[in-house]
């Protein structure tokens, strides 16, 4: 009588060890996941990116990279003003400023040029690409930049983007 007891305490055990360790694995599972699509796609790892990003990619070296850099880098001493007020193009990958600003602005000033959110009077020196780009390939430059931020900085620039165009700081 005794046996068939330890049977079932056992069995009892081991499926409650096979859903515990179960739930480990699908833990697991979810967070390299989160972790792997979370990822910064600059400075290291090759990444596969999708075709709206591969289309963005095609557009920004053809119309950004000769002023921000092939990837994102911008150019050198970029957060000091020239003798004329202007200032160097900023990098686009974590470095920089760009992730700081809502979905919203960021489209504005490439469609509009960087005067869309500087200050009044400021020596804006950027384009606009109205005339160059669709909306939609604005938006497809823009969702390629996003590859060169880290997890990090896409969170914040989303909060950012649920905030509105122009939060607290307005136009900086």
């Amino acid at each position: 009588m005794s046996g068939p007891r330890r049977s079932r305490r056992q069995l009892r055990s081991s499926v409650r060890m096979t859903l515990i360790l179960s739930g480990i694995v699908i833990a697991l599972a979810i967070a390299g996941s989160a972790l792997w699509f979370g990822r910064p796609s600059g400075g290291g790892a090759s990444v596969s990116l999708s075709d709206v990003e591969r289309r963005g990619q095609t557009l920004y070296q053809a119309n950004c990279a000769s002023c921000h850099g092939t990837s994102g880098q911008g150019q050198a001493n970029w957060k000091s003003a020239r003798p004329d007020g202007t200032r160097p193009a900023p990098p686009h990958d974590v470095t920089g400023h760009t992730w700081h600003h809502a979905d919203a602005v960021l489209f504005g000033i490439v469609k509009e040029g960087g005067a869309f959110a500087a200050p009044p009077g400021y020596p804006a020196t950027m384009p606009g690409y109205k005339t160059s780009m669709t909306d939609q390939q604005i938006i497809e430059v823009l969702t390629y930049v996003k590859t060169m931020w880290g997890a990090r900085e896409r969170q914040y620039q989303a909060t950012m983007s649920e905030m509105g165009p122009f939060p607290s700081d307005a136009r900086r």
